[in-house]
């Protein structure tokens, strides 16, 4: 929608400076020619004023001569070669717009067409970044999905970790207590001995004798 509001402005853009173009072409290259006013058809008279009698018309748009110019009338030779008397307000010095149509029909189209070329162009620039972007956005997914993995191996890593300094840990403590009582065992036999031999009857020594 947008490219079709883009392309008739563009396009009606194009219009108004070929008119104005042909405009500035015609009134520099006039010599004597004029052309009937677009807006009506005109009546044109014998003589130079408005008591002269009507003799006919001249059609909208059509091309004329200007011969001489009398008060508020010119003399004109119309397509038919009939010389007349029509009121110099009723002509103008640029070519109608049904005599420029033409050429600013080939031009608008020839504009058009240059125009459908960009527009081409454009959505195919406009369709490779597009693919680009995809492209982007899908390696950007396939590492986050990378990542997100390499996080659920780590915290994995991490709770095997754990369980192994758990293991550890009650190992230390488990040889911890048992030289604790192995010390204690020791500790009370000696104990056990030292509260004992006092109490065993001496052997007593024998004298020795020489006789």
């Amino acid at each position: 929608m947008q490219a079709d509001k883009f392309r008739f402005s563009y396009v009606a853009a194009a219009a108004g400076v070929l008119l104005s173009m042909a405009s500035v072409q015609a009134t520099a290259q006039t010599d004597g020619q004029a052309w009937v006013s677009d807006e009506l058809s005109t009546y044109v008279r014998s003589g130079p004023t408005d008591g002269y009698r009507i003799i006919g018309t001249l059609q909208a748009g059509e091309q004329v001569e200007v011969l001489e110019e009398s008060g508020d009338y010119s003399r004109v030779r119309g397509q038919s070669g009939d010389t007349v008397w029509v009121l110099t307000s009723e002509i103008q010095e640029t070519p109608s717009a049904r005599q420029q149509l033409p050429e600013l029909q080939t031009r608008v189209d020839e504009l058009t067409a240059e125009l459908e070329g960009i527009n081409d162009t454009w959505e195919q620039r406009t369709s490779s970044m597009t693919e680009t972007l995809e492209v982007r956005e899908q390696r950007i997914a396939d590492l986050e999905a990378r990542n997100s993995e390499l996080d659920s191996e780590a915290e994995q890593s991490r709770q095997q970790v754990r369980a192994l300094q758990a293991r550890l840990d009650t190992q230390e403590e488990d040889l911890l207590m048992r030289y604790f009582m192995y010390g204690g065992g020791v500790a009370g036999a000696g104990l056990l001995v030292g509260l004992i031999v006092p109490h065993l009857p001496r052997r007593r020594k024998k004298r020795d004798r020489w006789f």
